[in-house]
């Protein structure tokens, strides 16, 4: 597998976590996107080519324009893979402060 096509390598990325931000309140051409960042337009048609590759962005063709919008369902995806982490991280920290309150009254 290509890393550049795995999505957690691609959202490891701040510019691309950004450029997902954007896209997440309204779809955007590229050069739109490109707007937001101080580097080089090439620099960053590379990112949005890398989250396309991973579906995170979708496009659609508008006679020469190319607007790009989030794939909900990739995101999903990450959300799912997360959630039981999130939930085992909840629950000891919910043991944790259980402990804390506990000490605390026993004081």
């Amino acid at each position: 597998m290509n890393l550049r096509r795995d999505v957690f390598q691609a959202i490891a990325d701040p510019t691309r976590r950004t450029i997902l931000l954007l896209v997440a309140s309204q779809s955007m051409t590229a050069g739109a996107i490109a707007s937001n960042f101080d580097t080089a337009r090439p620099t960053v048609s590379k990112h949005v080519q890398i989250l396309s590759e991973c579906e995170l962005l979708q496009q659609e063709q508008n006679g020469r324009e190319i607007t790009y919008y989030l794939n909900p369902k990739k995101l999903k995806e990450i959300a799912d893979f997360i959630e039981p982490f999130r939930k085992m991280w909840d629950d000891r920290f919910d043991k944790l402060e259980a402990v804390m309150k506990n000490y605390q009254s026993d004081q």
